[in-house]
């Protein structure tokens, strides 16, 4: 266990430290920020040679509780690996490794984040969150209402997380009739009683945008104890950590070696944990953010500007999960690009981008952004036409089917391989089935449905729709939490 850990809020220039189970529980930070350790834990060459060891002979629980250690200093050691070893086991995931790695072609691994209950990369997070949320709750003897906005995939994920666990309940936004019918039935098919889904009149940063409003009224978010399992929740991004490093430790055989990543995102928390893992000094050449048609942050890093998108401007694509044009964790790594000047990110984020966004293009911070000594991000944009011919030429070339998210970040990790020196490892978004519509149209065929799945499409629906209005959504929480035991 480690001396003492505490965290800070990115708008607070006093840097009030706050510990992890209140933040845990918390998700925004009054202030409106997100939270970060007040300083990163490093990684010394000795805990990479012990992790290679752990992994192999004890698996990826193993692995995960001891990087929760470097994150967590007010849950004993103990309990942290009973935890991890309850949120990470088979045959909750379907693989051995909880995350395989794969070669795909030469220079380019697939990381297979999709062998959870929900087929999708946020059950690496969620399932963690649901066991970490259950015992600390527990301890206190309080219960917590979850709010969140799925633009696909968190929804579900966090859902078959806390369905049927004590002292809590999850509302779920969701942008009506923007997600995959297979998504819509994963949360809709639901009628466990501490879930409520809520299709939202809007798009997903409608969803969000009502998510964040709900949370920056203390006095509502106090009485009606709200927390979040969004991404803007930190313990997201630490669970996540641990993916990096054991897909690092599974196709590295000496720590000189450096690994890229391809990261599929629209809301920057999956390659924001990339960050995380490079600054604590997991040897990292380059994080490659992949995006698709809604491409505000393939513009920043390609110019510096952040421009983020209104509803009306922001795509309906066939990678719905990345239609996302105000990046939340994006905040985050601006923090650390900017020297962790608090009041410049509460001047970004808190007023120039409710103004349409702002430039670091002329800023001396901004070239350690995508300079491999510094920062070493890189960039791409994908389209349908490009993740289309990508998933056909995978599938007839190579025998593998991937979804449109992975896709994208396939087309861009291509388009990077012969400008970096490094394998490239593409994060996985979630399985083809939860896309059958695209893979059709790339391949012929349906794909192929887990048997775990088989009955998903034919449960009957449970959700809610709402107007765009965090008032009526706050009524609506207040008005189930009333009727509702848990």
């Amino acid at each position: 266990m480690v001396d003492s850990v505490d965290y800070i809020s990115t708008r607070d220039s006093s840097r009030t430290p706050a510990k992890f189970t209140d933040i845990l529980l918390g998700g925004l930070a009054p202030d409106g920020g997100l939270y970060l350790p007040a300083e990163y834990p490093q990684i010394s060459d000795d805990q990479l040679t012990r992790w290679r060891t752990l992994l192999a002979d004890k698996g990826y629980a193993a692995l995960a509780a001891e990087v929760l250690k470097l994150f967590i200093d007010d849950i004993p050691a103990e309990d942290l690996e009973a935890i991890a070893a309850r949120a990470y086991t088979t045959p909750k995931f379907a693989h051995e490794d909880i995350v395989p790695v794969t070669e795909l072609e030469n220079g380019v691994w697939i990381g297979h984040l999709s062998e959870g209950p929900t087929a999708a990369f946020k059950d690496m997070a969620m399932q963690l969150l649901g066991e970490l949320f259950e015992y600390e709750l527990a301890r206190r003897g309080e219960t917590l209402n979850i709010l969140g906005a799925t633009s696909g995939d968190t929804g579900s994920s966090a859902e078959y997380a806390m369905r049927g666990r004590k002292g809590i309940r999850v509302f779920m936004l969701t942008p009506a009739g923007r997600m995959t019918p297979f998504q819509q039935a994963q949360m809709f098919g639901l009628d466990d009683p501490n879930i409520f889904n809520i299709a939202l009149d809007g798009v997903f940063d409608d969803c969000q945008d009502v998510v964040k409003a709900v949370s920056a009224d203390a006095d509502f978010k106090r009485d009606n104890r709200i927390g979040a399992v969004n991404s803007i929740n930190w313990a997201r991004l630490m669970a996540q950590v641990v993916y990096y490093i054991s897909s690092w430790l599974r196709i590295t055989e000496s720590n000189g070696q450096k690994v890229s990543f391809s990261v599929p995102t629209g809301n920057f928390g999956d390659v924001c944990a990339g960050h995380i893992a490079r600054q604590m000094g997991l040897p990292i050449d380059r994080l490659i953010v992949a995006t698709n048609e809604n491409d505000v942050l393939d513009e920043f890093f390609r110019t510096g500007d952040y421009r983020p998108r209104p509803a009306d401007e922001t795509l309906a694509t066939s990678s719905p999960s990345m239609d996302i044009s105000r990046a939340s964790n994006f905040e985050r790594f601006v923090f650390d690009l900017v020297g962790r000047d608090a009041g410049r990110i509460a001047d970004y984020f808190g007023v120039q981008v409710r103004n349409g966004g702002f430039s670091l293009a002329d800023d001396q911070a901004f070239p350690a952004a995508t300079d491999p000594a510094g920062f070493g991000f890189a960039s791409g944009r994908s389209t349908h036409a490009d993740r289309v011919a990508t998933i056909r030429d995978t599938f007839e070339r190579l025998g593998v089917m991937l979804d449109p998210h992975t896709a994208d970040g396939v087309k861009v990790a291509r388009d990077w391989r012969d400008r970096i020196d490094t394998p490239i490892v593409c994060l996985e978004t979630a399985l083809p089935v939860k896309f059958a519509g695209t893979i059709e149209e790339a391949t012929g065929r349906q794909p192929e449905t887990p048997e775990r799945f088989a009955d998903v499409l034919d449960a009957e629906r449970h959700v809610t729709d709402l107007p765009n209005d965090a008032e009526t959504v706050k009524k609506f929480i207040v008005d189930s939490i009333r009727t509702t035991e848990v």
